[in-house]
């Protein structure tokens, strides 16, 4: 089952390998990146519960932040700030051990107090405790995917003071306007070899459409791309580089179904949405048409739950029920290409019988949200989803893919969540830029990235 979950990440890895052969082979050190990013985060505090959780957020606490332990391309847990690990009481206890020699960028040592501190903020109902020169875990249940839920970078070990955060990684901060600006400088005693780059200066809250425009007038050296500019970018010639479908585009409603008419009308809604048109137009080709929560190269199994819309039988869903509500469309007014799919969408339901008011504020009944999946991994992508949109635990983290199966069938039964679409995390970067890397959960990886001299 592993390989099969990780076989797109495979062909991924030999894409990136197909890039480093152009590259030059011997790196440089020096210059500063400068990024543009659509997010805008408020605290750089990665287990803060109030920020929402984006692709840039993840790429923001790979540069200040290490995790115990981390995953490669192939999904192999690889070592990290802990050196190695135990498994005790039937995956019922965690031992982690440190690596010696790595400290705050405060000149602070990391050690198995300050860890298991972190530990404890970003998860209050874990058991984390100290134990000489090791982190030690326990779990009330079984947890076979504890390694690939250490590696998210909600779990970054962070030193918590009156207020401030400070982390071990690669870079740390110079200047930080919340919301706006970073300015990071390259950490001269990381622990796993001092960054190629001197620093990077990051541009936050900048609209999807103007960030290419921002790359190819120089002012930034990578950005964001938005999945309906991917295909126009290829076609001039941008520096493309797409994970595998992360984040899903779907509708999700504010409460739930109240009553078996309820439930039939959001039924109706979800086949009135004409998926394949609005890929093909709004979304230009990008991603896949979505009947799943989660993306069929992860489960092997998205493609049994239909992505097809059915005009007919969603009215006659809506003809089964005599009342329609007024339901109101929330949507990110800072994302043009939100504002469109709502508006797409309305239409769609419209030609059901169905009402729906597209609105970027105010209170409503049904959202239009993106949402990054937070790990490669199935079963803790799954449990993390359902955490998202308000849905009830499951507890079947590192079951059989049959009981995954089921979980998914029964989410999707109450009709809480309508999935619409999975699409790539998609940057564009300058030539000069080189060994950049996408991680598996569709962040960057900028640890050895480095800069060609300007001509």
């Amino acid at each position: 089952m592993k390989r099969l979950i990780w076989r797109w990440l495979a062909a991924s890895s030999l894409l990136w390998g197909a890039l480093a052969a152009n590259a030059e082979t011997r790196p440089q050190y020096g210059g500063a990146l400068h990024v543009s990013m659509h997010a805008a985060p408020t605290t750089l505090d990665p287990a803060d519960p109030a920020q929402a959780d984006s692709f840039a957020r993840r790429t923001l606490s790979a540069l200040l932040f290490d995790t115990l332990v981390s995953t490669d391309d192939a999904g192999r847990v690889t070592p990290a700030v802990a050196e190695s690990w135990k498994v005790l009481k039937a995956n019922q206890r965690w031992r982690f051990r440190l690596r010696r020699g790595v400290t705050f960028h405060d000149g602070t040592p990391l050690s198995p107090e300050i860890a298991a501190a972190s530990l404890r903020y970003a998860n209050p109902s874990w058991t984390v405790m100290a134990e000489n020169d090791t982190v030690v875990i326990d779990c009330k249940t079984l947890e076979p995917e504890l390694l690939a839920e250490l590696s998210l970078s909600r779990n970054s070990i962070a030193k918590r003071d009156s207020g401030a955060v400070d982390g071990t990684g690669p870079f740390y901060v110079v200047e930080w306007q919340p919301g706006k600006k970073l300015k990071l400088a390259a950490a001269e005693n990381y622990w796993g070899g001092r960054p190629f780059l001197d620093g990077l200066d990051i541009d936050m809250g900048r609209d999807d459409r103007n960030q290419a425009t921002t790359l190819g007038a120089g002012g930034a050296d990578l950005v964001e791309v938005a999945p309906e500019q991917t295909r126009r970018l290829s076609e001039e010639g941008s520096r493309l580089a797409s994970s595998a479908p992360m984040e899903l585009l779907a509708l999700v409603f504010a409460r739930e179904a109240s009553s078996t008419e309820d439930k039939t009308l959001r039924e109706a809604l979800g086949m009135s949405v004409e998926r394949g048109s609005i890929r093909n137009v709004l979304l230009q080709g990008t991603g896949q048409a979505a009947g799943s929560l989660l993306p069929t190269w992860m489960t092997g199994y998205g493609f049994v739950f239909s992505a097809s819309g059915d005009l007919p039988k969603a009215r006659q869903l809506r003809a089964q029920v005599r009342s329609v509500p007024n339901w109101r469309l929330g949507y990110d007014g800072s994302d043009p290409f939100a504002r469109l799919l709502a508006e797409r969408i309305a239409l769609n339901a419209r030609d059901a019988g169905l009402s729906l008011q597209p609105s970027s504020s105010g209170i409503t009944d049904v959202r239009l949200v993106r949402l990054p999946l937070a790990s490669a991994d199935p079963w803790v992508a799954f449990e993390e989803l359902t955490a998202q949109v308000g849905l009830p635990p499951t507890n079947i983290n590192g079951g059989s893919i049959d009981e995954l199966f089921a979980a998914e069938q029964a989410a999707l039964a109450t009709e809480q969540v309508i999935p619409l679409f999975h699409v790539p995390a998609t940057y564009a970067a300058e030539p000069r830029l080189r060994n950049w890397k996408l991680r598996a959960d569709g962040s960057l990886d900028l640890a050895d990235a480095w800069l060609e001299p300007a001509p």
